[in-house]
């Protein structure tokens, strides 16, 4: 080979920091081949083979794999170095795990059913690897020594970072439905529960039980609720994926929860200052994710210190901590995927994005892991997504609309209709620096039974948009944003 080219082949390496020891770890655009999770399972049994959970630990690179149901094998917890050589660790078990925290007074990692050391010593919390653990959390009052894990069958347990000793504290399908798992399936209710957290004395979870009558508005099968310890109180019934927060008291504490209806995407955030949860609403990016099971967790991480990011509906999002005044900052979107991602996290300088890529209906079980930049994001699909703050839905005379997210699209379009045989006026307002003080825009009158469309200026654009109503109807009011 000539030498310069030679030279200049090395110099690439090296500055791509793939380069070690004259090898070249195999990479295609952020894919190394060699840290696939394959189902290894010849079975009937092979189902699905997700990468839940990452965490960067011990000076390495930790995850955990899922499969569905806890039926299969070959999938388990992983280490890979920084060398890009990955191994399958001994105390791997197979399970069906999204499920990680760092417990700071212990200082221990929790990944799947494993705690892991400073040092990278591994144990396991044998008595919840059956179980499939959606969501580890603080514990409401013995922070130190316990914390939460949570199964998507909505039992609650409470475990011991020390002794590794677990105890069920609640069942919540019973404490929400007062009905069996059994009997809910029967009437199209599939629980799946996803997210949980713990601040502010409250412990909140995430169900996001969503079918085919939920969406034809004949059903309610979701849950977010939190619980002071005594008693549990249902926030909000329809499906929610995820909840998290700053647990800092600079910031203000705040917590955000994520979850849908037919209508859009739902933001819920708590204000310590206000004492009370908010509603806000988002675009759904793609109708791709428009079922319990098609969600596969979509995160609100820390993706780098202070800095978080959140993936709902196939888009993501700046994701401000700061809750000034009580009012929580404005987020702004920053692309379109269609890319499943059950956990994304940095480590050694990259961003690094788990996946969920095929089950057994598309060839062999088996997901990958996506090495880039952060602000590769930006660089993905440009946002665009459209939502209803009301969608066919009896409103009252005079009634007021939950915020929708304005900031960060290109054209915007507003879609109005209603039922009633009157004329109905409808004022759209605008909150331009997301502080909760809304102006009027403009005033649209809708004839008996009718329809009007209103195109925003281009480059017209506020934090939040919301609109009221003249009389009592049933309306709709979509926006479109592409």
């Amino acid at each position: 080979m000539n030498l310069r080219i030679s030279l200049l082949l090395t110099g690439l390496f090296l500055a791509l920091g793939f380069y070690s020891f004259g090898q070249t770890p195999v990479h295609i655009n952020g894919v190394f081949p060699k840290l696939t999770v394959i189902s290894d399972d010849v079975t009937a049994k092979r189902t699905e083979t997700g990468i839940g959970a990452l965490m960067a630990w011990a000076n390495k690179l930790w995850m955990v794999g899922y499969v569905a149901h806890i039926e299969g094998n070959g999938i388990g917890l992983y280490e890979i170095s920084e060398e890009m050589t990955m191994r399958k660790h001994p105390e791997s078990v197979t399970g069906t795990y999204a499920n990680r925290m760092v417990h700071q007074p212990s200082n221990q990692a929790v990944i799947g059913p494993h705690i892991i050391s400073v040092h990278g010593n591994v144990r396991t919390f044998k008595d919840l690897a059956r179980h499939r653990l959606t969501a580890t959390f603080s514990h409401l009052t013995k922070p130190d020594s316990l914390v939460y894990f949570l199964t998507m069958e909505g039992l609650l347990f409470e475990a011991n970072v020390h002794t590794l000793q677990s105890k069920q504290v609640a069942d919540l399908v019973t404490e929400f439905y007062g009905k069996s798992y059994e009997t809910l399936k029967k009437q199209g209710i599939y629980i799946h529960f996803k997210g949980g957290y713990c601040a502010n004395n409250r412990v909140i979870v995430a169900n996001n039980s969503y079918q085919n009558e939920d969406y034809m508005g004949k059903l309610k099968g979701g849950r977010l609720a939190e619980w002071n310890g005594k008693k549990w109180t249902v926030l909000d019934s329809t499906a929610y994926v995820e909840v998290n927060g700053k647990p800092n008291d600079i910031y203000g504490n705040g917590i955000w929860a994520t979850g849908w209806d037919r209508a859009s995407v739902k933001l819920m955030f708590y204000s310590p200052a206000a004492g009370q949860w908010r509603t806000y609403r988002l675009p759904k990016g793609s109708q791709a994710w428009e079922h319990a099971w098609n969600t596969e967790w979509m995160r609100i991480r820390e993706a780098q210190t202070e800095r978080f990011l959140m993936d709902v509906f196939g888009i993501f999002y700046e994701l401000p901590v700061m809750a000034y005044g009580g009012n929580m900052l404005s987020i702004k979107p920053v692309c379109n995927h269609l890319r499943v991602i059950p956990d994304f996290i940095s480590w050694r300088g990259m961003f690094v994005m788990a996946g969920d890529q095929i089950d057994n209906a598309v060839g062999q079980p088996q997901s990958n892991l996506l090495f880039a930049n952060i602000d590769d994001l930006w660089r993905m699909g440009k946002p665009s997504g459209s939502g209803a703050v009301w969608r066919d839905t009896p409103v009252k005379a005079g009634a007021v609309s939950d915020p929708f997210l304005m900031n960060g699209f290109d054209k915007k379009t507003l879609h109005l209709r209603h039922d009633s045989d009157k004329a109905v006026t409808f004022t759209i307002e605008v909150d331009l620096f997301g502080d909760g003080r809304w102006v009027a825009y403009q005033q649209m009158t809708v004839p008996a039974k009718g329809y009007r469309f209103h195109v925003f200026p281009d480059g017209y654009s506020a934090q939040w948009v919301r609109v009221t109503v003249s009389q009592a109807a049933t309306v709709s009011a979509q926006f479109v944003y592409n």
